[in-house]
């Protein structure tokens, strides 16, 4: 039984982290964010559940009014992830199917940033309906951090990854880079890969390594989600390059400007990209200020010379700096990956 404190947030908490699983049954890929739902009745026991299963099926709350009778719901509490949409695309307004449904309390955890969809929150108060916001937010905000960069900024969400020696370069002198980083360290590049809608590279990399841009298990079969590879550059690219026999149709975005190539790629539904290119591709997406996560995995090697993990971003002294939040530094093997995130967005404004 939910019993209400003078802390709402901390009462509902275990109900939205159990939404917040939930979200994770539906599909992590497209233009739709993952939500989940918990109805409970007006003594606060669970009288059903439910998330959104992809674009065109009913989302979280309407999943989980399917599941009970309308007498039921009189008097009740939605505990869902994301703010009640207000408007109509493939399915209904979910504020309109609460209202209906004569739900007393809406505990919801992030606010929906649509232009069009969001203000659910307003709807609902005013048609005498209670509604707690910003429950468990951090958490859900760092699960669905791809679909809310995408739905506030217009643009995908953007990792960087990069793997060096421990004197931060990206090869030997004379171009050598297999293998910096070793097995456990390749393979978890591989599912990170997985869990992107599109992979980027730079033209220069299709051009001197041509990379498959596949995501691989550890035997060479591939992942079932597989990113679409994507090209910045406008150079040519072969008719005969490894990228072009992908399970996805390559995009080439034949430009430079990593600010209109995002515009594309979001265009087309993508919703979060991994880069994985070059110095050069790298640090111009640093340097544009788009990128919300860093991967770095460091190799116990130390290689000098000129070759670089990172070139120019537009940082002349110290006061410019790039200052970076380190969210993990995990062990892979003999190497470390480092999880890192700007401490200010620079690009975005």
């Amino acid at each position: 039984m939910v019993q209400l404190s003078n802390d709402a947030h901390t009462d509902y908490a275990p109900v939205m982290r159990r939404a917040l699983e939930l979200a994770t049954h539906g599909p992590s890929e497209g233009l739709n964010p993952q939500v989940g739902a918990v109805a409970l009745d007006s003594s606060g026991n669970v009288i059903a559940e439910g998330w959104h299963m992809g674009s065109g099926t009913p989302h979280a709350e309407v999943d989980a009014l399917s599941k009970v009778s309308p007498e039921d719901m009189k008097g009740a509490t939605m505990v869902v992830t994301l703010e009640p949409c207000n408007h109509t695309g493939k399915t209904g307004p979910c504020v309109d199917a609460l209202i209906t449904a004569g739900v007393a309390r809406v505990v919801f955890g992030v606010s929906d940033p649509g232009p069009s969809s969001g203000g659910g929150a307003e709807r609902l108060r005013a048609a005498g309906i209670e509604v707690i916001g910003g429950v468990c937010v951090d958490e859900i905000e760092a699960h669905q951090s791809s679909w809310l960069t995408a739905a506030r900024l217009g643009r995908p969400h953007v990792t960087v990854k990069w793997a060096g020696s421990l004197d931060s370069r990206a090869a030997a002198n004379d171009g050598t880079s297999q293998w910096i980083s070793g097995p456990v360290s390749r393979e978890r590049v591989h599912e990170q890969r997985a869990a992107a809608d599109a992979i980027i590279v730079g033209t220069g990399t299709v051009l001197a390594d041509n990379p498959s841009l596949t995501a691989r298990r550890p035997n060479g079969d591939l992942h079932v989600r597989q990113p679409i590879p994507v090209v910045i550059g406008e150079r040519a690219t072969p008719a005969d390059a490894l990228i072009r026999q992908h399970p996805k149709e390559a995009v080439i975005t034949g430009t430079r400007d990593v600010r209109e190539a995002l515009t594309q790629l979001h265009a087309r539904g993508i919703r979060s990209v991994y880069v994985e290119g070059g110095p050069t591709l790298a640090s111009a997406f640093i340097a544009a200020g788009v990128v919300d996560r860093f991967y770095v995995f460091l190799a116990p090697l130390i290689l000098g010379g000129s070759r670089h993990a990172i070139t120019n971003v537009g940082v002349e002294t110290l006061s410019e700096s790039i200052d970076l939040d380190i969210d993990t530094v995990e062990r892979l093997g003999d190497d470390v990956l480092i999880t890192a995130q700007p401490r200010i967005p620079r690009g975005d404004n």
